[in-house]
């Protein structure tokens, strides 16, 4: 069409269509000048009383006054001392009530409750000291495990341990790591002679009546029910691990229990030796826990697996990217304790493998030898006399050649395997071919 198109009615009552004042070719009508506007005046400020004034401070503290009331009452704090005292307190008490803190429970709140529980009644068969931090840390991963959700029971998860000079890494998923812990758990469960053990521990084909030479260690453990598995392990894995853990706590503290009782585990005071090891003359004290290559006492085994279960679920807690915090002070001491006991026999049996240099000179058992402090700093740490020369030496302050000092944190993750000797963050001083064994046989703690 060529312009507008004019369309006749034919019954009358359909108007024509009009035409725009720009197709008619009109000129277009001056626009109307805007209408002036009111003259604004600025609002005189809210004029209220003292008591008034007074009594809105609590409501100015949590920002709940209007913008007048709030402009007259910090106009009047500039000339009310006792009312700008007052509104001070107030503010920091509305700090209080909103505190800058994550929305998950406190991990020793657990532990706080049942300590008040048991100041008020003593249990009948109470935990053991050396069994309480693997009580704890599976709680706390049980507790983390109830939180995530289905999907993230697949996350890819890195094992990851430190093996002869190199690090080494297995990947898995969140309910793989759960299922390595089950198998290594099943260890205990063996030395315990437990029967019954969790249908999915059984699948890896070690049972309580299989004697114990030449029983698969850990990784064989693992690896073997990882083949036997069907599908990889789900969220249902958490169950039996859960079970499995319970029983193991029940079955130790029933143990000690039962016969007159049993001394707590030697731990060091803070300036311990690293050449003895737990024993006990009566009931758990003497069992021992076979991993296939090495033995551990049963004490010493406990706090084993409450250190691996605190690092696969900060392994877990990495991949499902939720915070998780170190064990309680006292836990987390323990733990260091037992690393440097075993200090001076992992060095040794690094010798034997060709690993280390030999002993610069032979020491017979019992007497002092070459000797290194491990100082380590923060929250549960403390310092301990390594012998250098042979497990049966005796360390000694006398005879100290070089001196280790590392955080908490870093000595974890050094005996844990995450990070190589070399790139641990530690305060050096003394022999150093010792600094370095030393550090090496740290790393060597760890396994799958």
């Amino acid at each position: 069409m060529n312009g507008p198109e004019r369309f006749e009615s034919h019954d009358g009552r359909i108007p024509n269509p009009r035409l725009s004042v720009e197709d008619g070719g009109q000129p277009l009508p001056e626009p109307s000048p805007p209408a002036p506007s009111a003259p604004t005046t600025a609002s005189a400020p809210l004029v209220l009383e003292h008591r008034v004034l007074k009594s809105l401070l609590g409501a100015w503290a949590l920002s709940a006054c209007s913008p007048e009331e709030a402009e007259a009452v910090e106009a009047h704090l500039g000339t009310c001392g006792p009312c700008a005292e007052e509104a001070l307190r107030l503010r920091d008490a509305v700090g209080l009530l909103h505190p800058a803190e994550p929305l998950d429970l406190d991990p020793m709140l657990r532990t706080r409750v049942l300590e008040g529980c048991l100041d008020r009644r003593p249990p009948r068969i109470p935990v053991p000291e050396w069994v309480a931090p693997y009580d704890a840390e599976t709680a706390r991963l049980d507790a983390l495990l109830q939180d995530i959700g289905d999907s993230e029971w697949h996350a890819p998860v890195r094992l990851r341990w430190f093996d002869r000079d190199g690090l080494v890494s297995r990947k898995t998923t969140v309910a793989g790591v759960l299922a390595h812990l089950m198998m290594v758990d099943g260890l205990v469960a063996l030395a315990l002679g437990l029967d019954e053990l969790p249908p999915m521990v059984e699948a890896s084909g070690h049972t309580g009546g299989e004697a114990s030479g030449g029983r698969p260690g850990p990784a064989e453990r693992t690896e073997a029910y990882w083949r036997a598995s069907h599908r990889p392990p789900t969220r249902a894995v958490r169950r039996p691990w859960r079970d499995q853990t319970h029983t193991l706590v029940r079955t130790v503290a029933l143990e000690a229990g039962s016969g007159p009782e049993a001394p707590a585990i030697a731990l060091g005071s803070g300036s311990g030796s690293g050449s003895g090891s737990a024993e006990g003359s009566r009931g758990p004290g003497r069992l021992s826990v076979d991993y296939g290559n090495f033995e551990l006492p049963l004490r010493d085994s406990m706090l084993d697996r409450a250190f691996e279960c605190w690092v696969h679920a900060g392994d877990i807690a990495d991949a499902v990217d939720y915070p998780y915090d170190p064990p309680a002070p006292r836990h987390l001491h323990h733990m260091f304790d037992l690393a440097a006991r075993l200090l001076p026999k992992t060095l040794a049996a690094r010798r034997r493998a060709g690993l280390a240099s030999p002993p610069r000179r032979l020491v017979a058992a019992g007497t002092p030898g070459r000797t290194l402090r491990l100082e380590v700093e923060g929250a549960g740490g403390g310092e301990w006399l390594i012998s250098l020369d042979s497990p049966g030496a005796v360390a000694s302050a006398e005879h100290e050649v070089a001196h280790i000092a590392l955080d908490g944190v870093e000595f974890s993750r050094l005996a844990a395997g995450h990070i190589a000797p070399h790139e641990a963050v530690a305060g050096l001083d003394g022999d150093r071919e010792a600094i370095r064994e030393v550090l090496f046989a740290a790393a060597s703690l760890s396994r799958m």
